[in-house]
């Protein structure tokens, strides 16, 4: 009996150690992102891969609606989403986004690729920063890299590599019935929580991770305020905004030592947009445009030039303010009517500053040494002068001396500031 007994001890201790450890409910991160592919936005979702890692959730969702944006940007997420050991879910919703360009390249890149009902995919081929069509070798080079891309990530996670390709190749773009037939998305769901059930379960491809999705308590995060404030930043229009609010700010400021706003409104704005410098790539030729366009502006200050230099100042900030956001793509393109429209305020103000300098110029001299000549002053005791209310050391030119309380007339300023003196108007009475 004591025998059995054991056995049945042994048996239940055996069975208890071996199962398995209870597990408390699973978890989700949604990351909702409406916006373009750029820094700030590859910023926020590689954030979130990671906090979905360290915070040990089951799975991060990407609630994706944009229109694409930045090759490099578009890059540096699809290698966090292949290299994150937590289940990426790209979902294409709510009705009426899309995932185009860079979007759908990082859809591909997804462990599981989803669509709400209303929603597109595609349109990836790659274009230049004028939006038409490159050279016809370079473009070979550039679609066929592009085309590659994104065929092997969706041959990797078990989709259509030939139908993928073709977003690129021919700038295909498919609706959510079209892209569930031709298996370019993974699954259709019309709201978050469906998807959720419905993936349960699932096993991904190529990373064998198994989603453990329903029922699971979702945690919801959007870009925060800085970050959409970092986001507006980096409008390129803003940016050359800020750029000659920060150059007009500092010139007025040399203009006019003492004033400080302008200054401190200068600085800051020459700051924020620099800052738009640092995340956007930009061309150094236009750099270069806008630093001449500055020279040309300062010298036509210091050099008589009827404004000649301005004009050309203002063309040439035109040309670089156009030029300069050349490597970020269509997307990110100062607009022809910004970049007039702060060139013609450039030239209104600087034309306003310009002729006041030459108003300026063309009057008599108010201030100085020179002025004293032909003025009366009175002799006060040792040799000085008092002339326009200011003591003067005097002496006549014929060496006499001066008598306090004599009236006499300034000829000339001698060296060393001493006044050379003849006799005054004589006074009434005498």
């Amino acid at each position: 009996m004591r025998g059995f007994l054991l056995t049945v001890v042994v048996v239940a201790l055996t069975l208890v150690s071996g199962a398995p450890a209870a597990t408390g409910p699973h978890r989700v991160l949604v990351a909702s992102l409406e916006d373009d592919i750029n820094p700030v936005s590859q910023h926020f979702l590689q954030t979130q891969v990671k906090r979905a890692e360290s915070g040990g959730y089951d799975a991060l969702v990407v609630e994706l609606d944009t229109p694409g944006g930045l090759s490099t940007s578009m890059r540096a997420i699809v290698k966090s989403f292949l290299a994150s050991p937590v289940p990426v879910i790209v979902y294409v919703s709510p009705g009426g986004s899309s995932a185009d360009s860079a979007g759908a390249v990082i859809g591909q890149s997804a462990d599981v690729l989803a669509m709400a009902p209303q929603t597109n995919i595609g349109s990836s081929t790659p274009i230049t920063t004028n939006g038409t069509d490159f050279s016809k070798d370079l473009r070979r080079k550039i679609v066929n890299d592009a085309a590659a891309y994104i065929a092997e990530l969706a041959r990797e996670h078990g989709r259509n590599a030939a139908a993928s390709e073709s977003m690129v190749r021919d700038a295909a773009n498919f609706g959510l019935r079209e892209a569930a037939a031709k298996n370019i998305v993974d699954v259709v769901s019309p709201s978050l929580v469906a998807l959720l059930d419905e993936i349960d379960g699932t096993v991904t491809t190529p990373k064998g991770l198994t989603l453990h999705t329903a029922g699971a308590s979702v945690d919801t995060v959007q870009m925060s305020f800085w970050q959409r404030a970092l986001d507006t930043l980096i409008d390129p229009n803003i940016i050359a905004l800020m750029l000659s609010l920060g150059i007009v700010g500092i010139l007025v400021e040399l203009w006019n030592p003492g004033l400080v706003l302008p200054g401190t409104v200068g600085a800051i704005s020459l700051i924020v947009g620099l800052y738009g410098l640092q995340v956007l790539p930009v061309s150094a030729a236009g750099v270069l445009m806008l630093l001449l366009s500055l020279g040309l502006f300062v010298t036509d200050i210091l050099v008589t030039s009827h404004g000649a230099l301005t004009l050309a100042g203002a063309i040439t900030f035109v040309i670089g303010a156009l030029m300069l956001f050349d490597p970020a793509g269509p997307a990110y393109q100062v607009s022809l009517w910004t970049a007039l429209a702060i060139a013609g305020t450039l030239v209104l103000l600087l034309g306003f500053a310009l002729s006041r300098i030459v108003k300026a110029r063309r009057n008599p001299v108010e201030v100085g040494v020179g002025l004293l000549v032909g003025e009366e002053g009175e002799v006060r005791r040792n040799g000085l002068v008092a002339v326009n209310g200011e003591l003067w050391r005097a002496r006549r030119e014929d060496g006499r001396p001066l008598p306090p309380g004599d009236h006499v007339t300034v000829e000339e300023v001698g060296a060393d500031l001493v006044l050379v003196v003849g006799s005054g108007k004589p006074t009434e009475g005498t």
